[in-house]
């Protein structure tokens, strides 16, 4: 009796523990399989607690899926933030390097992330759409701030679309590489560099 009275001491968790679990075991039921494919009592089960507290932290599935992807959007936000001053080709690759060391720890969240596209859902759509669109301003800010491109780099649309397309390819690369590991980061860090440098 003791032991389960412990067992029981270490599942209790804080408000922000409990709801970060139910994130992780989220972003790993939806990488693994379309939206449509996950249900919450799965969720509520792997996390051993009840469908009503799950409910009583996200009410809908909707509102479960969106904080998957934002949680996983703002992560990569943080860990991709350029630093000021320093121009971009110069911390490139230190900054793909991050990106993918983050891709490769974070595998289930960031495949979760990348399925929000496909979700029939068109509210699940918009948020994925609205974190890939900050992902780009970012990107753009740090050009922007770079003396080699200058503030007027926002206000080219060649620019926003090669920035567009370049985050669309290093997501492509980024996903096949979790699903076949064939290059070393390194080499996967240099063809998404030299790929942007190519489109700059």
């Amino acid at each position: 009796m003791a032991a389960n009275q412990g067992e029981r001491v270490r599942r209790r968790l804080s408000t922000g523990e409990r709801r970060e679990q139910l994130l992780s075991v989220g972003a790993r039921l939806f990488s693994e399989s379309p939206y449509d494919e996950v249900w919450i009592e799965q969720v509520a089960e792997i996390a051993g607690v009840s469908r009503g507290l799950l409910y009583h932290y996200f009410p809908t599935k909707r509102d479960f899926f969106a904080a998957v992807v934002e949680r996983e959007s703002e992560r990569m936000l943080r860990m991709s933030a350029a630093v000021p001053g320093v121009p971009v080709r110069e911390q490139l690759a230190a900054g793909l390097d991050t990106y993918l060391e983050h891709v490769r720890a974070h595998a289930h969240g960031y495949r979760a992330f990348h399925r929000a596209d496909a979700a029939g859902d068109q509210a699940v759509r918009k948020v994925y759409q609205r974190a890939l669109a900050a992902q780009e301003r970012q990107i753009l800010a740090a050009l922007a701030a770079d003396p080699e491109f200058g503030p007027r780099a926002l206000e080219r649309p060649e620019l926003r679309l090669a920035v567009r397309g370049w985050l669309a390819f290093t997501t492509a690369v980024s996903l096949e590489w979790l699903r076949d590991a064939e290059l070393s980061r390194e080499q996967v860090r240099d063809l998404c560099a030299r790929a942007l440098l190519g489109v700059l």
